[in-house]
C-alpha cells in the first residue's frame, strides 16, 4: 500500500479530532512506528539530490518547518519521512505552557491552519536534551536546525537577552540555528523587525556567533525567519541588515495575519498566524523582494502554502534556495515531502 493511500485512510479519522489533539496523537505515534522500523517501510523516501547551501550538504531541497517539533522531541520518526533537513522549535529559555486553548483551528475549504499557539515549550535545556539523545543528531544524519525565540514574559527590549541565552545552549548541537522573530502569537515580538530593532538584534547575534564559533572551533551559520507581511520598504531595510551584519540565510516566510482569503468562513476570524494555502503568494512576493535586493549574497529558504510539488518549484522560481513545509504536511502527508523533492530534481 502506498503512504498515499495510508494517509488517505488517516486524514479523516485525523479531522475528526481538535486540530491538537490530532497533533498530539500523531507525533507519538509516528515515533512508535519508527521505533519499530515501520516508518521507513511505509513511506517511500525520495532519492538523494544533494545541495550545498550555508556550507552545509542538505540531502535534498526539502525540509522540516519548525513548529511542528518544538520540544526535539519527534527528531528521528520526522526524518524518516524523507526531508533533507529537520529544524525543530522554537524553543525559549524557560518552559511556557503558551496561549489558552482552544489555539489551533483547521480551514479545510481554504486548505489552511490559524494557530495562537504561542512558543508553547519545556524550554532550552529539556530541548537540548532531547536533540542529544536523537539518532539523527548522534549519527549525523543530516541538516538539524535548531529555532529560537523569547519567553512571552520577557519584556521586549530585553529580548536580546533571550535570544543569546538559547543560542549559547544550542549552538553545539545545531548544524544552523534559526531566530524567530515573526511569530504574530507572542505579544510585540515583531516589533523586532523595525529596522533599528533588527540591527541591534543581529550586530548582538553575529558578535556572540563568532565568539561561539572561536569557542567550539565550529562555525554554525544563522538564519532569520521574517514575517509575510512586509511591505517592500521593510523587507529592503531587513535585507539590508542581514548583508551588513553578515547573517548567513534568511527564512521567509512565517504565518501571515491577513484574512482576506478565509473571510467569512468557519474559524476564519480567529486570532493567530494563518498558514497554508492562502500564505503561499504572500510568501513569494516576500522571496522575490529579497532575492532583488540579495542577489546571490545570501541563500533564501522559502515556507509557507507548499501544497504539492509544482508550489515548492515555484518557491525555488522566485528566488529560494531551499524550502520548507509544515501546514501541507497535515493536508497532503508525508507523501508531499516526495512529491516537492521530485519537481525540485535538478532545479
Amino acid at each position: 500500500m502506498s503512504d498515499k493511500f495510508l494517509y488517505s485512510l488517516a486524514r479523516p479519522v485525523l479531522f475528526s479530532m481538535d486540530p491538537e489533539s490530532a497533533h498530539h496523537f500523531t507525533l507519538p505515534a509516528l515515533k512508535r512506528l519508527s521505533a519499530l522500523g515501520l516508518t521507513r517501510a511505509m513511506v517511500r523516501r525520495p532519492k538523494d539530490d544533494p545541495r550545498t547551501v550555508m556550507g552545509l550538504t542538505f540531502r535534498n531541497p526539502v525540509g522540516l518547518a519548525a513548529g511542528l517539533d518544538k520540544d526535539g522531541a519527534f527528531i528521528d520518526a520526522l526524518a524518516d519521512l524523507g526531508f533533507g533537513s529537520i529544524e525543530v522549535g522554537t524553543v525559549t529559555p524557560r518552559a511556557q505552557p503558551g496561549n489558552p486553548k482552544p489555539r489551533m483551528f483547521r480551514i479545510p475549504a481554504a486548505h489552511a491552519i490559524i494557530n495562537r499557539m504561542g512558543f508553547n515549550n519545556g524550554g532550552v535545556d529539556a530541548f537540548v536534551a532531547n536533540v542529544q539523545s536523537s539518532r539523527f543528531y548522534q549519527n549525523r544524519e543530516g541538516v538539524l536546525g535548531l529555532n529560537i525565540g523569547k519567553n512571552a514574559d520577557t519584556p521586549i527590549e530585553r529580548a536580546v537577552d533571550d535570544y543569546l541565552h538559547c543560542l549559547d545552549k544550542v549552538y553545539p548541537y545545531a548544524s544552523y540555528v534559526t531566530v524567530n522573530i515573526s511569530s504574530p502569537n507572542t505579544k510585540n515580538l515583531r516589533q523586532l523587525q523595525g529596522a533599528s530593532e533588527v540591527d541591534g538584534l543581529l550586530s548582538q547575534l553575529k558578535e556572540a556567533q563568532l565568539r561561539l564559533a572561536d569557542q567550539h572551533k565550529r562555525y554554525v551559520p544563522m538564519t532569520l525567519k521574517i514575517a509575510p507581511d512586509m511591505d517592500g520598504d521593510q523587507v529592503k531595510n531587513i535585507a539590508d541588515a542581514l548583508l551588513r551584519h553578515k547573517i548567513d540565510g534568511v527564512i521567509a516566510t512565517n504565518t501571515t495575519l491577513s484574512r482576506t482569503a478565509v473571510e467569512g468562513m468557519q474559524h476564519g476570524a480567529e486570532a493567530g498566524g494563518l498558514s497554508g494555502a492562502p500564505v503561499f503568494e504572500l510568501s513569494n512576493n516576500v522571496i522575490r523582494l529579497l532575492k532583488a535586493e540579495l542577489g546571490n549574497e545570501l541563500p533564501i529558504i522559502g515556507v509557507g502554502g507548499i501544497m504539492q510539488g509544482k508550489d515548492a518549484k515555484a518557491k525555488i522560481d522566485a528566488g529560494a534556495q531551499l524550502v520548507q513545509l509544515y501546514s501541507g504536511l497535515i493536508y497532503a502527508g508525508p507523501a508531499l515531502v516526495r512529491d516537492c523533492a521530485e519537481a525540485l530534481r535538478g532545479q
